[in-house]
Parts: C-alpha cells; structure tokens; sequence
C-alpha cells in the first residue's frame, strides 16, 4: 500500500452537491495495491476547532486525469470503507510509522 503525507499542510478544494466550494485540509492518500484504487482522507479546514476537539474525517476514493485534474467518488461498499477504516485507525494510532515510512521513499 502507497501512503503519502506530507509535512506541510495540503488543501484542496471541493465543491458540494449545490456547488459550494469547501475547503478541506488533506490528512493523507493511499493506493490500495489489489485494486490500484486511490483514496484520499480530509478534514474541514475552515472549521475552528482546538487540538482536544474531534474534527470529522471525510474520506473519498479519486482518479486523477492527465491535467492533474482529480475526480472523486463516494465510498458506497461496506468492503472498502472497512478497508479505509482500518488504514485510518492505523494512522491515528502510529503516525510516526506513516511519517518514517514516507521518509524512506
């Protein structure tokens, strides 16, 4: 599996179903090595919330085209959000490991 996060913070973003624009700051993206598909975890970014606070985690499986345009997908089968679930909960739990992992490549 392919994990990618970076030091410095990353945004993008994405508009809702009425086209509103949202901003979301990216927590990580990974590819799923079975399927090649790409997953992508963001949090609101304009929200303001303390370190203590839990914020809500928004994750979407994407396709990137040739003009570094991104394409996303809701995560609708019980199967792949078990999965990104359990990558989540890995991050959340060690993610120096993710850092370290990254560091190497």
């Amino acid at each position: 599996m392919n994990i990618h996060q970076t030091n410095e913070p990353e945004f993008i973003v994405i508009p809702d179903e009425d086209g509103n624009e949202n901003r979301f700051e990216i927590l990580f993206t990974f590819e799923q090595d079975e399927t090649g598909k790409k997953y992508m975890l963001v949090v609101p970014a304009d929200e303001d919330t303390d370190d203590e606070e839990e914020q809500e985690v928004y994750a979407f499986r994407y396709e990137e085209d040739g003009d570094d345009k991104l394409t996303f997908y809701p995560i609708e089968e019980e199967a792949e959000w078990d999965m990104v679930e359990e990558v989540f909960n890995t991050f959340m739990a060690e993610p120096e490991d993710f850092e370290e992992d990254e560091a190497g490549r």
